[in-house]
Order: structure tokens, then sequence, then C-alpha cells
């Protein structure tokens, strides 16, 4: 195997992913071994659509066109968050189902990570702000100005956690898998 050909089985492109409904977030960027680079982020602006269905159908197309021109290794998603509203949940899962279905129809593996996972490795605390993350992130990939884009940070925060656990689905403890979890967590059973 050539020098070349060796660099480009080290390199990988990840593609992180902010889901939303009327904003969703994204961020491309290319690592190799501990060193990563930034493509492109930026986000994709839902609002101007009337209906639900219409918001789904530009996810598939924009993420399947963001696929088509970096070709990731994999792809983070945030995970969303529980809140209050059932309708916006439901809304949010169909918009992270849709660019999963984008993922997937191409074979691309997918991580998801919850948001306080994603902070904790991208600043050290797993309350930060985003206004917190962003200014990490310009540190951290050099950039002149801080970013305006929010959701577009916290999708580059998504696939900069990716790199940092290197793909690994982090489990709390010894072991993954249900044997494990119920000796870790006595008091989430229900008796």
């Amino acid at each position: 195997m050539s020098k070349e050909q060796e660099k480009a089985a080290k390199e990988k492109i990840i593609l992180g992913i902010d889901p939303g409904t009327n904003v969703m977030g994204y961020g491309v960027i290319l690592t190799e071994g501990k060193k990563y680079k930034l493509l492109q982020y930026g986000v994709i602006h839902l609002k101007k659509y009337e209906t639900h269905e219409l918001k789904l159908k530009k996810i598939f197309e924009r993420i399947t066109g963001i696929i088509e021109e970096f070709f990731p290794d994999s792809v983070a998603l945030e995970a969303p968050f529980f809140g209050v509203n059932v309708q916006s949940m439901l809304k949010l899962g169909r918009a992270q189902g849709v660019a999963m279905a984008a993922a997937l129809a191409r074979d691309i593996p997918i991580t998801e990570y919850s948001p306080k996972k994603v902070k904790q490795s991208v600043t050290g605390n797993g309350n930060a702000s985003k206004e917190q993350v962003a200014a990490m992130l310009q540190t951290l990939f050099k950039l002149e100005e801080l970013p305006k884009m929010l959701d577009a940070t916290d999708a580059l925060a998504v696939a900069l956690c990716h790199h940092f656990h290197d793909g690994r689905i982090q489990t709390k403890g010894r072991n993954a898998g249900w044997k494990s979890f119920i000796e870790e967590n006595p008091d989430r059973l229900k008796k």
C-alpha cells in the first residue's frame, strides 16, 4: 500500500447533525488520527415550508446532497432531549428519522449522542450553553470569528464528539448490555 493509500485509509469524514424542524444544523469534519479539520458547516432553513411533510422532504434532499458532496464515513446525530410538548417531540423525532434514513440509504453508520455528552466532550462541561460550545469550537478550529449559527455549531460539536469518542458508543461502567445496566442502576427498576 502506498503512503497516499495509507493516509486515505486513516482519514475519515464525519457528518454531524443537530436535528430540527425549523432549522437543522450540519457540520462536516475530516479526521486523521487525533487531528481534525473543518470542511463545512451550516444550517438548513425549514421555516419557509408550510407543511411538516414538505419540511421532511427538504431535510431528506439536503442531507442526501451533503452526503453526496462529502461521502462521510459516519454520521453522528444529537439525540433529541425530552420536552414537555409531545407534538414537538414527535415532529423532531420524524426530522431526525428522515436524516437517519438519508444516511442509511447509503449504508453509512449512525451514532447518537445526548446533548450533555456532546457539550461535555467539546467544552468539558455537560451543562455548557450553546454560546460556550460555539466559543470552544472557534478556538479548536481556529476560526477567525465566533460562529453565529448556533444550530450549525451544535452539529459541528456532534461531529467532533464522535471523533473524540472514535465512534464508540459510550456506556456507564465496565460492560454494555441489560445485565450491566440493571446492576449499575437498581434504583431505575420498577417493582
